[in-house]
């Protein structure tokens, strides 16, 4: 089940916090509980990801984003994503979350989102973002300039350009030899 407690939780919590520009990270502190955990007595990967969530919301609170989402019938989806675990987490730990966009192209946002323990990072996202309205995706050059984003996206590391380009050339809809669906 979707955490909506916690998401909640987080908007309430950071309701008066500092706006944020758009390169400007937004820092969180997130508790394990029983219900996060797997039959491994681990954090879930798939429960990892919601929790991410908790980190993209409210950043784009604090950029304004769901203010104008609001004025312009706009919403965000992910695009895609790729995430490494490093390393175990478990019941009742506490992590800080790190979430920053790195920057964008002619269609997404590129965010990178990281847990951290104890100066130890847990695990790492890269998450391609889009933003949608009825007619479809919103073109980045109507998206930012709406957010008082003046600048250029500076150059996206190299790791992130050569994702994107792995991402294109793969095959989609994937093969499914033998299966018919």
């Amino acid at each position: 089940m979707y955490p909506y407690l916690r998401m909640a939780k987080e908007l309430w919590k950071f309701r008066k916090a500092p706006a944020l520009g758009i390169f400007d990270p937004h820092v969180s502190t997130h508790r394990i509980w029983p219900w996060d955990i797997d039959p491994w007595m681990e954090l879930n990967n798939g429960r990892t990801l919601t929790l991410f969530d908790l980190g993209r919301l409210p950043m784009g609170k604090r950029m304004g984003f769901d203010r104008l989402a609001r004025e312009k019938g706009w919403g965000m989806t992910v695009a895609g994503n790729t995430t490494r675990y490093r390393r175990r987490v478990t019941t009742f730990q506490k992590l800080t979350m790190v979430t920053r966009i790195l920057g964008w192209d002619a269609r997404f946002l590129y965010i990178e989102q990281s847990f951290w323990r104890k100066g130890d990072c847990t695990s790492a996202m890269l998450l391609r973002s889009a933003v949608v309205s009825k007619g479809g995706m919103v073109p980045m050059t109507q998206v930012l300039p709406a957010l008082g984003v003046t600048e250029a996206s500076p150059p996206l590391p190299d790791w992130v350009q050569s994702w994107i380009a792995a991402d294109a050339a793969r095959t989609w809809p994937p093969q499914t030899p033998g299966v018919t669906v």
